[in-house]
């Protein structure tokens, strides 16, 4: 990845922090990260949201992208891997009685320019 694609992917995962922050919840890590074998990968975001677990998925782009588009970004084999690393967490940082979700938010600036558009799709798989 770019350093340009690389701000720009941490300016959407600042910008759906502050979104989930705003709409309550609490945020429990960022850029949750883990390397071991077989097992390679990041939670962009987990947080509590009314007694349930959250892992949120940021997808960021630079161009407009309709909002179902942004849990289209999320393929089955990202939404495989997003739940092995859930386990992961889970065994590693505790959490085991909670309710877990998965949200994602995509965060796409318009081709024109102007404010970036957050599309948040709660319990996307």
């Amino acid at each position: 990845m770019t350093t340009a694609t690389n701000r720009i992917g941490r300016i959407g995962e600042e910008l759906a922090a502050r979104h989930l922050q705003r709409l309550g919840y609490t945020i429990l890590a960022r850029n949750w990260r883990v390397q071991v074998e077989g097992l390679r990968g990041e939670l962009d975001i987990v947080a509590t949201d009314a007694g349930a677990l959250v892992f949120c998925e940021v997808k960021t782009r630079r161009r407009a992208l309709p909002g179902e588009q942004a849990l289209a970004a999320v393929a089955r084999d990202k939404q495989r891997q997003l739940r092995r690393l859930a386990g992961l967490y889970l065994a590693r940082e505790g959490g085991h009685g909670a309710d877990v979700r998965f949200d994602v938010v995509g965060v796409a600036w318009p081709a024109s320019g102007g404010a970036a558009e957050l599309v948040h799709v709660r319990g996307a798989f």
